[in-house]
């Protein structure tokens, strides 16, 4: 059952929905991740203890899942640490400037119908879109 993309990508999609469906009803937080590690740098009374849980949680869910399926998927890298560590930069630098990342804006911001949300996900599609063909024109379409 495992052994197909589309059914993994289904099932974490899945998985990622009930989750910030599960932390809006018991909290009335959104399930930005960037938010919640920025909240742990600088904590705030009672902010500290969901945020750590929930990313414990996305620490541990590889784990269960090797338990589960017995493997995990293998992940490969193929451009060099040094643009890898770069494009994490640049990720860490637009979270900053659109005011949250993929799991705030994405998932819960549109899914809120946030004007904001809408717009940050789209151009972080978009530069996501462009980088992937600059970088196969630019390394020989690895």
């Amino acid at each position: 059952m495992f052994e197909h993309s589309y059914v993994m990508g289904l099932a974490g999609g899945g998985l990622i929905g009930l989750s910030v469906v599960f932390l809006m009803a018991t909290t009335g937080r959104i399930a930005g991740i960037s938010g919640m590690i920025e909240g742990l740098l600088d904590p705030k009374a009672g902010e500290s203890a969901w945020k750590l849980a929930f990313l414990i949680g996305l620490l541990l869910a590889p784990t269960l899942f090797r338990l589960v399926t017995g493997g995990v998927p293998e992940i490969g890298f193929p451009h060099s640490l040094g643009l890898m560590v770069a494009g994490g930069l640049l990720v860490g630098f637009g979270t900053r400037v659109g005011g949250g990342c993929t799991s705030g804006h994405g998932v819960c911001g549109i899914a809120r119908m946030s004007r904001r949300s809408i717009v940050s996900t789209l151009t972080f599609m978009a530069t996501g879109i462009l980088t992937v063909y600059v970088v196969g024109l630019v390394g020989g379409g690895q």
